[in-house]
């Protein structure tokens, strides 16, 4: 009897997961697989094209302009993000005055709304009116069309994004950090080891299942990164910044073409869920090793 209660308990515990995993993941991604079979403008009844939408992408100049988009936004954000949060951690993991504000400032970006960020960068990057270009002018250099260009509008878009993640990578670097053991350090510093020989041989191979962990993090975020941009340039100009997940929101209501945006989506998920499994890979090989 107080086993049935344990099992009832157990199910009740379970049953709200459950139900907000089918209702926004299991019944979506249903719903997209069906909806990538036919050639419907709305979500409602549309005709059966069976595999025409996921054809059509080998023949899209648009879906290879947006993946390769995709895939140079990623190389410029995600090395740099986390490069510049490992030098920030290593920087203020040292004792010094304000250590505590300076984290918590560069943390900031990370949990600011990422269509407030899109709003105030929009405004200083502007090539008319902008801070950016104001200051430029102080100093005697030409404006820059950091918006308006397509040689500069990915670029732009990079910097903005490293911005807001660099407090991220900062702040799982400290933890990695705090965790390395002092006694290695000081073992190594009276061997004569260098600063740079102490990290280098001993602090950056404690480091690297965390670098692995926050590479795929970083990749995701990256790959599902859209209201920045959106908001900033809108995959302009042309369609220089226009990248996977906002060529399908492209599709799916500029085009109204909400088949072949949900064959894109798929494409998008199935991307996902590749550096997901890799992310779990990672993460276990990281427990293993502590």
């Amino acid at each position: 009897m107080s086993r049935r209660r344990g099992s009832r308990a157990a199910y009740l515990f379970v049953a709200p997961a459950t139900l907000l995993f089918l209702g926004f993941s299991l019944v979506p991604i249903v719903t997209a697989l069906l909806l990538s079979f036919q050639e419907t403008a709305t979500l409602g009844d549309g005709r059966w094209v069976g595999g025409a939408n996921f054809a059509r992408l080998a023949t899209d100049p648009l879906f290879f302009t947006s993946l390769r988009n995709t895939v140079v936004f990623t190389i410029g954000t995600v090395p740099t993000a986390m490069i510049v949060g490992l030098a920030l951690a290593v920087a203020l993991n040292r004792p010094m005055p304000g250590r505590s504000v300076l984290r918590a400032l560069f943390f900031v970006p990370m949990v600011a709304a990422g269509v407030v960020v899109g709003v105030v960068m929009s405004w200083i990057f502007n090539a008319d009116y902008g801070v950016a270009n104001n200051l430029l002018t102080a100093l005697g250099l030409d404006r820059i069309p950091w918006l308006t260009s397509q040689g500069w509008a990915m670029f732009t878009l990079v910097i903005v994004v490293v911005w807001t993640r660099i407090g991220f990578c900062m702040v799982i670097y400290l933890g990695a950090l705090q965790s390395v053991p002092p006694e290695l350090k000081e073992a190594a510093s009276l061997d004569g080891a260098s600063r740079w020989s102490r990290f280098w041989h001993v602090t950056w191979p404690l480091l690297r299942p965390t670098t692995s962990i926050l590479l795929i993090l970083n990749v995701v975020f990256s790959l599902q990164a859209f209201d920045v941009i959106y908001v900033m340039t809108g995959g302009g100009p042309g369609f220089s910044t226009t990248v996977l997940i906002q060529y399908v929101f492209r599709a799916a209501f500029v085009d109204a073409r909400m088949g072949y945006a949900a064959a894109l989506g798929l494409v998008l998920v199935a991307i996902l869920l590749i550096f997901t499994l890799l992310r779990q890979r990672a993460t276990k090989r990281a427990e293993e090793v502590l």
